[in-house]
């Protein structure tokens, strides 16, 4: 549908003339490019349809041309050989060769990509260039249309995390919205109302990075991606959950101060019929042990004790940049000290990120554990993950240690504790 309207602002732009002699060339440029989508994606070629988006569109616009010129305009050739008069969105779709539905992976063949990966991304041309090459080899069902600096990326594939780092390393990404195909799942035919049966439990959490966001995807849940200072409203939420299309929902908001925005989603998404469970997860570390024990097949009440359980005996802390001068638990701090937080308040104030963060460990590990989670920034130093995990093998006996990349993710280092 983005090429289609593309190609008609093009043609309207060229346009000289009254409104109707606009909406005309509009209404041609979108057919011409109605008509090449199925070379753009296999799926379409194979099922012998034009793009049911685009086909809409040209809808939209033959009934604004008939609008002006007081009748329908010319016909529109379909890939099968007809011809269909698009007179209203009603009828867009009469005439049409209907598409193969698509029950067994995302592009219609059985072990299809498993993640819809949707994204707006700010970058330069030659990056985006680069961009189209590796999602290419990624997976299927590829489009990225735009320019001047801002593009819509879509892609299908199997690991979700190597699609969004593809975009950060070509820019900005933002907007993520990362969809698990899931067992069962099919897509619509085109005119018809989605075939997707609804799960019976998902798991939806709000995480900090695009990293996070690639890790949890993998792990089966749908996420709401946090940018630094860009809290999701509860609204965003909501969506999350219905898009998660299931009957019975965990959701995990990943910060304190998302506990009343969570559970105003959640009250909002029971008045929707959904079976929802709040699970205050305060950080990305209590998620990630709480979805490590997540099993579908329990009752549900069993589940969600077993998930709260296992995010309740996780100690989190992260190691953050001061932004200005402030009194914390730990004394005054100056804008750019290095401050370690556990569970929430300040404990350590430093000068360094490496010996902050071996401080902040100790103290975490002098109460016990067995399992140690490092979450690393973008800006964390280099070797800090190796120094770290050092510290514990020496130190700490039988004492495990997992690292993850948790791309901009505001804080420098998140660590858990089980």
């Amino acid at each position: 549908v983005l090429s289609v309207a593309s190609a008609a602002a093009d043609a309207a732009d060229g346009a000289e003339g009254d409104c109707t002699t606009v909406a005309r060339a509009a209404y041609r440029g979108a057919c011409e490019a109605l008509a090449a989508t199925p070379a753009q994606l296999a799926v379409l070629a194979r099922a012998g349809v034009v793009d049911a988006g685009g086909r809409g569109l040209v809808a939209v616009l033959a009934a604004l041309v008939e609008t002006f010129a007081g009748e329908a305009p010319a016909l529109l050739a379909t890939p099968d050989g007809t011809h269909t008069r698009v007179e209203a969105v009603s009828g867009a779709f009469d005439g049409a060769a209907p598409a193969e539905s698509c029950a067994d992976g995302a592009d219609g063949e059985d072990g299809g990509p498993a993640f819809e990966v949707i994204y707006l991304l700010e970058a330069e041309d030659t990056a985006v260039a680069r961009l189209r090459r590796r999602l290419d080899a990624l997976g299927d069902s590829l489009v990225v249309v735009g320019g001047d600096g801002l593009w819509n990326v879509h892609v299908h594939v199997d690991d979700a995390g190597a699609a969004v780092e593809a975009g950060v390393e070509a820019g900005r990404p933002y907007r993520i919205r990362i969809t698990h195909f899931g067992a069962g799942d099919a897509h619509a035919r085109v005119g018809e109302r989605p075939l997707r049966e609804r799960a019976q439990r998902a798991v939806v959490a709000v995480v900090p990075g695009e990293g996070l966001a690639g890790l949890y995807t993998e792990a089966g849940a749908t996420t709401v991606l946090a940018r630094p200072g860009e809290p999701p409203a509860s609204g965003e939420l909501v969506e999350a959950v219905r898009r998660a299309h299931a009957r019975e929902v965990v959701l995990l908001p990943n910060d304190a101060e998302l506990r009343h925005t969570a559970a105003a989603a959640a009250e909002q998404a029971r008045a929707e019929g959904i079976r929802v469970a709040l699970i205050p997860t305060r950080s990305a570390v209590q998620g990630i042990a709480a979805l490590a024990v997540h099993e579908p097949g329990r009752r549900f009440d069993e589940d969600v004790v077993s998930m709260t359980s296992a995010a309740g005996a996780t100690r989190h802390a992260e190691v953050v940049v001061a932004e200005r001068q402030s009194w914390t638990m730990a004394g005054i701090c100056q804008a750019g000290d290095i401050l370690g937080l556990v569970d929430g308040d300040v404990a350590v104030i430093g000068a360094d990120v490496t010996e902050t963060a071996v401080s902040v460990l100790n103290r975490m590990l002098s109460a016990g554990g067995e399992l140690v989670t490092l979450v690393l920034g973008d800006d964390a130093p280099e070797g800090i993950a190796e120094h770290l995990e050092a510290r514990v093998r020496e130190a700490y006996l039988a004492v495990d240690t997992v690292v993850y990349r948790g791309g901009r993710q505001g804080a420098l280092l998140l660590i858990g504790v089980e």
